[in-house]
């Protein structure tokens, strides 16, 4: 954050509710709203862009929620949620201390929300475990039915079924899917309690494997075991991975 000025984004798709927010802002000293953003498409864009301080981000929205924002950015920017969730997932918020702001919210609440903010900003506290966050405050309504992955200001957004595989890359996992791959900064253990255990399968602690992919495994050495894809890539199957494959096969 500058010395002088806390550069701003506020990001929601309901022109009146972005009015409240700037509006609330205004006797504020020493803040540039820097982006307006009606979407979370724009808004992932106006962060890589604009590197802006702080975000009001609404977690109701069509195309990419709020959850799918966060998810996204990272740790690139604190954000204060703006939202008329339910009270479990503002817990989940509370918990991991990210501030929310209940709509509709009064403009001392907003004041009380943007003082701690700035202390935060000032004190450079760390930020919280994103891919807990998300996953602690996401409506838990079963496995994800598509996958975002950020590149730069542009977001691919990849539905399940056309994932082959997913690899472990050091920091980051890659979903490899029609042809392409694509690199995420997420864990692997994360991204397992997202995928459908009926159609992805973890065959080797580096490699989740759309079974629908399969066609066929062959026995390669002792206690060692190659799954053959269709398309012809060759991925390794341990002994743990091949017990759990045996069992949806």
């Amino acid at each position: 954050m500058s010395a002088d000025t806390l550069r701003v984004v506020i990001v929601d798709d309901e022109p009146l509710a972005r009015m409240v927010v700037r509006e609330y802002l205004k006797p504020h000293g020493g803040v540039e709203i820097v982006a307006e953003c009606g979407n979370g498409f724009d808004a992932v864009k106006a962060v890589t862009e604009l590197s802006p301080d702080l975000m009001f981000l609404d977690v109701q929205m069509p195309k990419l929620n709020g959850f799918e924002v966060l998810e996204l950015i990272g740790r690139q920017v604190p954000v204060i949620f703006t939202t008329a969730y339910d009270q479990y997932a503002l817990q989940a918020f509370e918990v991991h201390a990210v501030d929310y702001l209940l709509k509709p919210f009064s403009e001392d609440r907003f004041a009380e929300a943007l003082t701690r903010a700035r202390g935060r900003l000032q004190s450079q506290e760390a930020t919280p475990d994103i891919d807990r966050l998300v996953a602690d405050a996401r409506p838990k309504s079963g496995p994800v039915e598509r996958v975002l992955i950020r590149d730069g200001s542009q977001v691919h957004v990849i539905p399940v079924e056309k994932i082959d595989y997913v690899e472990a890359q050091d920091d980051y996992v890659c979903f490899k899917a029609e042809g392409r791959q694509y690199l995420k900064d997420q864990t692997m253990g994360a991204l397992e309690g997202q995928l459908d255990p009926a159609r992805f399968v973890r065959i080797h602690r580096s490699y989740f494997l759309n079974i629908e992919r399969i066609a066929r495994v062959e026995l390669y050495a002792k206690d060692s075991r190659v799954a053959i894809l269709r398309d012809g890539s060759r991925l390794p199957v341990s002994r743990a991975g091949y017990a759990r494959l045996a069992k949806l096969l």
